[in-house]
């Protein structure tokens, strides 16, 4: 085996998802494990650079995990020839100049959604990645996960026969920050930071949607800010000016509809913090992060309604559980693997910045939906 060095920029990896889900359970599970097997007998080693601007930060991560490479100035790591992927988790506001940084240096570029504050921004990192030549990604982690996963096997197997609607409900109950500490960040409730539900959400649906059952057509969305006082990390009051809750309602293309609820002021009586329910003319689905049952046209019950009589059956026991049948790996590691491979032997991958531009288009036009309360076209996009 021949071992080849990738050394991957990371920005943002001091905050939650960037230091969690990408360098400890991406990147540094990948070294763990000895290394990415491309099957032609070299093994790619990922060697990451912590970027960030808290140098104190970044370097007691890199004591805490081993690693050897900080660097706070973001234009030197770009300007080193050694440097071969741009990754970066920072705030959204600060996201869009960093990538277009980054292609310039002609780094291959991986990141977290949104791409940009705006959809114009979107389009122009995607068209000048195009331009420079250089491979890009969009973390799309929710359609990797097991839940998910088996959800698209019944699709691709015609389970479920004509789609005919999905419904979504998502969220959680974020706390005030007053008498128990939240557990997102403040900026997340600040419009003016790049703060809110539909900011942070919309992309996600849009590439599950899009992905899972067909592109989304038309979007009706009615947004509302829930909790309009909470208490920042310093324990100081604050005025939230973003939307904490949004509800959603999307055509897509071959005629089924979604439905999808997305709230920070949300209790959970559900399984899993968020499941899709997808109704079909031969079955049905409920797919959570980690598990799916089904409920086939030919086991259907035949459910009488009547309010002057108990419920003599356990609706929730007329589901089968779909099997796992395989060994799921971590989301956003099995999505790390394949861009890796993309960059490193051109395998396919179409994650890339135009379809992260489709999910900051669905977040615009669902906040403008809201704002004139209407019902808007969902154009499709293209470089």
């Amino acid at each position: 085996m021949t071992r080849k060095t990738v050394r991957i920029a990371m920005n943002g990896v001091t905050g939650r998802m960037g230091h969690r889900q990408h360098l400890v359970r991406s990147i540094l599970a990948l070294r763990e494990q000895g290394g990415l097997d491309l099957g032609d007998g070299t093994v790619l080693w990922p060697e990451p650079v912590l970027v960030g601007r808290r140098e104190h930060a970044l370097r007691a991560l890199a004591e805490r995990h081993g690693l050897e490479h900080v660097c706070a100035d973001l234009d030197a790591v770009l300007a080193d020839p050694s440097v071969d992927i741009y990754f970066d988790a920072q705030v959204t506001s600060a996201r869009e100049e960093a990538i277009r940084k980054a292609i310039a240096a002609g780094k291959h570029v991986y990141t977290e959604k949104p791409t940009a504050t705006g959809l114009d921004g979107a389009l122009e990192l995607a068209r000048l990645a195009h331009a420079r030549g250089v491979k890009h990604g969009v973390v799309q982690d929710k359609i990797f996960l097991p839940g998910l996963l088996k959800l698209k096997r019944l699709l691709d197997g015609g389970f479920f026969g004509r789609v005919l609607s999905v419904r979504g409900e998502f969220g959680y109950w974020v706390f005030e920050g007053d008498w128990q500490e939240a557990q997102r960040p403040s900026w997340n409730y600040r419009a003016e930071d790049g703060g809110g539900i539909v900011v942070d959400m919309f992309p996600h649906w849009e590439y599950v949607l899009h992905e899972l059952f067909g592109r989304v057509t038309s979007v009706q969305a009615l947004t509302a800010t829930h909790l309009p006082r909470r208490w920042d990390e310093h324990g100081e009051p604050y005025d939230a000016t973003a939307d904490d809750a949004a509800y959603g309602v999307f055509e897509l293309e071959g005629g089924a509809v979604a439905q999808i609820n997305s709230s920070w002021a949300v209790r959970v009586h559900r399984d899993e913090l968020v499941e899709f329910q997808v109704d079909g003319t031969e079955g049905s689905a409920v797919a959570g992060l980690r598990t799916c049952r089904v409920q086939h046209r030919s086991a259907t019950p035949k459910p009488v309604w009547n309010p002057d009589l108990p419920a003599g059956q356990s609706f929730r026991d007329q589901w089968q559980e779909v099997p796992d049948n395989t060994v799921f790996d971590n989301g956003f590691k099995a999505q790390w693997e394949l861009f890796l491979k993309h960059v490193h032997t051109d395998a396919p991958y179409h994650w890339d910045l135009l379809a992260g531009a489709r999910g900051v288009q669905l977040a615009e036009l669902g906040l403008r939906s809201s704002a004139e309360g209407r019902r808007l076209a969902v154009p499709e996009v293209r470089l």
